[in-house]
């Protein structure tokens, strides 16, 4: 048996040859460009002109943002749809009865309908009193084994979840719903939980621990878990109601509600299929851009010294995209969508609820820079890329600077977007199920040219 003092010593008397297969990892495997149009490869799923490859269809939402017109994308408002209706009204509606709106979302994107009051209530009741999280699953499943990444402890707890679960395999979609509204109450339990275990672990900070109660929204039991008087203002927990709401379902073609149905076409287990997508929305291209944003605008306001100068600005967003400030990738974060072109509708209504709170909280100096960002940041684009395909500022240049006002960690954003999509994606789960019936199978082309096998002892 080999220890691991042993170990450390044949890796390090070893160095060249693992050096060397790091060498053949990233360079055995390279595609000249050219080669994806020679085989008109869809790369990423998308086709020539930036619209996506269809691959299937879809009855829980929509994202309209352009309208094609001979072949041509024309930029139109941007609306996003939730089983038919503008999510834009479901808000207007919460704000007129002054009522959390995040579970009336959920209970839409699950059963097609809007409810009735007693349903809602219902269901609210239902999803109260699941929140609180198996017998001994907090302290053997999270506190026992702390993660410094929230999103990867997410996905284990869902994984986790298949143990307690007396039915895990049963495919009745009686079945898959009751595992689908567990997950659904049981998510923002699960983040904030994770959290506190990070801040003893990972921080040396103090943990505290509370209960969910079953008759708070989601938005309220998330403000009361993270926070050590568990106290927050309506205020608050409506403006996080509203990411809430935002957030929780994009169309079919967002990677991690793709990958809800090509590993649920597997006819593999919901536990599993859910926890594929916690994977996918960690990704820094897809719900991680949320901190992206947060750290280019910590590196803004460090580098412009009058946040209201127009011009200062533009001369450091043009560094930006220029790569030669920031990170050098030569992006301004937060601008710029696959669908919509002329406005995000979530970054619109996050923006315009957020300026009321921003005033509340002090913080409108930098409210306003944001503003100047998303007038400024597409002038810069155009200007330095010369691109006349319309950008405009998406929901990840909002999301964060409200997080940040609500005192919630960076940490907390992109597992705060996952307690939200739990619930398209449960739609979407249950949608390959009863629609589905095919196992996805794209093609790859092999462009690898056959060898002749070499002994080991000739090598």
């Amino acid at each position: 048996m080999v220890n691991s003092s042993d170990t450390e010593s044949i890796l390090k008397d070893n160095g060249d040859l693992i050096e060397k297969w790091c060498a053949l990892a990233e360079h055995n495997d390279p595609i000249d460009p050219s080669l994806y149009a020679k085989y008109d490869v869809k790369r990423g799923l998308r086709n020539a002109n930036g619209t996506g490859v269809l691959v299937g269809l879809t009855s829980i939402g929509d994202v309209v943002g352009y309208e094609m017109n001979g072949g041509e994308k024309v930029a139109i408002p941007g609306k996003l749809v939730y089983r038919g209706y503008n999510v834009e009204d479901l808000v207007k509606d919460a704000e007129s009865r002054n009522e959390f709106a995040y579970e009336q979302c959920v209970y839409l994107l699950i059963f097609g309908e809007l409810p009735s009051q007693s349903e809602l209530d219902f269901f609210k009741h239902v999803l109260g009193s699941k929140r609180t999280l198996p017998d001994n699953f907090t302290e053997d499943m999270i506190m026992k084994a702390p993660s410094s990444d929230i999103m990867n402890k997410i996905a284990r707890g869902v994984l986790a979840s298949y143990s307690y679960d007396t039915n895990p395999e049963g495919r009745e979609i009686s079945n898959i719903l009751r595992q689908c509204i567990e997950l659904i109450a049981r998510f923002s339990t699960l983040a904030a939980y994770a959290y506190q275990a990070k801040r003893r672990f990972f921080d040396g900070k103090s943990m505290y621990i509370h209960n969910p109660l079953p008759n708070l929204s989601t938005a309220e039991n998330f403000l009361r878990l993270i926070r050590s008087n568990k106290e927050y203002s309506d205020e608050e927990a409506k403006l996080l109601d509203l990411a809430l709401i935002l957030h929780a379902e994009h169309g079919g073609g967002n990677n991690s509600s793709l990958t809800v149905h090509v590993v649920s076409s597997a006819d593999t287990d919901t536990y599993s299929a859910v926890a594929a997508a916690v994977g996918s929305l960690k990704g820094r291209r897809h719900g991680g851009a949320n901190i992206q944003v947060a750290q280019m605008m910590d590196d803004v306001k460090q580098n412009v010294r009058d946040w209201s100068n127009e011009s200062e600005i533009r001369a450091y967003l043009s560094k930006i995209v220029a790569k030669e400030a920031f990170n050098r990738t030569g992006l301004i974060y937060g601008l710029g969508h696959a669908v919509y072109t002329v406005n995000d509708p979530r970054a619109s209504l996050l923006r315009d609820k957020a300026a009321h709170l921003a005033k509340t909280k002090g913080m409108e100096e930098e409210f306003n820079l944001y503003r100047l960002i998303e007038k400024i940041g597409p002038e810069v684009l155009y200007e330095k890329i010369g691109d006349k395909k319309k950008i405009c500022a998406n929901v990840d240049l909002y999301s964060g600077f409200v997080y940040s006002m609500l005192n919630i960690p960076r940490e907390l954003y992109t597992p705060l977007f996952a307690v939200s999509r739990i619930a398209g994606w449960s739609a979407h789960r249950i949608e390959e199920i009863v629609a589905g019936g095919r196992i996805y199978r794209p093609a790859y082309k092999s462009i690898c040219q056959e060898r002749e096998y070499i002994p080991i002892n000739a090598r």
